[in-house]
């Protein structure tokens, strides 16, 4: 006779089922859209508040393409579930364009680092690069989020779905399900969460990444994100007496 482990020191076959749920994804009930919103309403400001020499073509195009990515997100129905693939590709295509642009101006910083460059026949002061690389820095971290939020598992719609695809994050909640409710599911500040502290660290920390694709987007952050630190440092420390 199959024991069924009620004395404690076996797990049931219930306990186990729920942990194999937990670590695979539990489908989200719900998602709120306006935490990415605001992300993006935050992104679009560090940007346009960058000087002018630190982006490429005409100051209005990137707000342009932001403004788009906000309406798009803005019109789709919080739980759709037909019809929303393009604009899932949508939002990925802008989201990207975001990313292009954020490195852009890294690179643009890194060649004003290495050169010295003059800003508009000013010297570059240790303030300014801080400030400007700060934006850049929180810039990359929400935009990796909007990344991590809109890939895991398909994307926030297909979350919802009873048969989602594996998951592409390892949360504490999903590897520990007694430390969580039942129906625990990633929110969008559980990614931007997960996008700071691999920015901060320079590597995961406590949520892990399992498909290959998430591991590379860890490896471009980590290494978009030592670099600013590295660059900014030496030079700041060249530059205060």
């Amino acid at each position: 006779m199959e024991s069924s482990g009620s004395d404690g020191d076996e797990p049931t076959l219930t306990d186990i089922r729920t942990r194999r749920e937990a670590e695979w994804g539990v489908p989200s009930r719900q998602f709120q859209r306006w935490p990415a919103l605001v992300a993006i309403a935050a992104a679009l400001a560090l940007y346009v508040t960058l000087p002018a020499h630190l982006y490429y073509g005409q100051a209005w195009f990137l707000p342009a393409i932001e403004a788009a990515l906000f309406i798009a997100l803005l019109v789709s129905r919080q739980r759709e579930q037909v019809g929303h693939e393009w604009q899932r590709a949508l939002a990925i295509a802008l989201i990207a364009v975001m990313s292009a642009a954020n490195v852009s101006s890294l690179l643009l910083l890194i060649h004003d680092l290495l050169t010295g460059t003059p800003v508009h026949g000013t010297k570059i002061i240790a303030s300014n690069l801080i400030i400007w690389s700060g934006q850049i820095w929180w810039t990359n971290v929400i935009v990796f989020g909007l990344w991590y939020w809109e890939l895991d598992r398909g994307g926030p719609v297909a979350r919802c779905l009873p048969h989602h695809r594996a998951p592409d994050f390892l949360f504490p909640q999903m590897a520990n399900p007694d430390s969580a409710p039942a129906d625990w599911a990633p929110s969008f500040f559980d990614y931007l969460y997960t996008s700071f502290t691999n920015a901060a660290a320079f590597s995961p920390t406590d949520t892990m990444p399992l498909s290959e694709w998430a591991k590379a987007l860890f490896m471009i952050q980590s290494f978009a994100s030592i670099l600013t630190a590295v660059l900014v440092i030496a030079r700041i420390a060249n530059i205060l007496p």
